[in-house]
């Protein structure tokens, strides 16, 4: 029991160590960093002047002490006049705008006339008659027609059904007009749909 006694003995405690580590730190750092002075001493608030003066206060010469009291008797000058007001807040105006660029003008091409037709009246309705066939006579070639309700005939320059003129009798056709000369108009032989209507 006595030999366990001593083997704890001879351990050192955590909380020594620490303190001891302390102390060390605090010895280095004051052997390190310089002593500062106590108090500071109190600097000159101008120590240019003092210099100057303790150098030139054997050498002070009288022109320098003349104070000239009449100066200060003179009327100051006067105020020039200003439209400066301290209490008012200027802004000053915007800038004048840019003047326009010049207006470039180019002549427009000149478009071609087209010249405008008047509108034309529309054409007569096609002629409704068919063409049956012809007919040889001694007074001539007769062309029939048909509007599948009643048959007419004629010979060139004749006017059938009042308001068709005849103008020619083809083999297979004929050419046939309005009284007035429009519609013109070929007829082939296709009327014998209406033959026995």
């Amino acid at each position: 029991m006595a030999a366990d006694a001593s083997s704890t003995s001879w351990r050192p405690r955590p909380a020594l160590l620490v303190a001891l580590a302390i102390t060390v730190m605090v010895a280095l750092v004051s052997f390190v960093m310089p002593e500062k002075p106590a108090a500071p001493s109190a600097r000159p608030s101008n120590p240019r002047i003092q210099a100057r003066g303790k150098a030139a206060a054997g050498t002070v010469k009288p022109a320098d002490l003349d104070v000239r009291l009449e100066e200060l008797k003179e009327p100051r000058p006067a105020a020039q006049p200003s439209d400066r007001n301290p209490f008012r807040f200027y802004v000053p105006p915007p800038p004048p705008p840019p003047p326009p660029p010049p207006r470039v003008e180019t002549a427009r091409p000149v478009e071609p006339m087209v010249p405008v037709e008047p509108p034309q009246p529309p054409p007569p309705p096609p002629i409704p008659l068919k063409f049956i066939g012809t007919l040889q006579t001694r007074a001539g070639t007769i062309a029939a027609f048909s509007d599948c309700r009643t048959t007419m005939r004629g010979k060139e320059g004749d006017v059938i059904d009042g308001r068709y003129r005849l103008v020619k009798i083809g083999v297979e056709s004929v050419v046939m007009e309005y009284l007035d000369g429009r519609g013109r108009t070929t007829i082939r032989e296709s009327g014998q749909e209406c033959v026995g209507k």
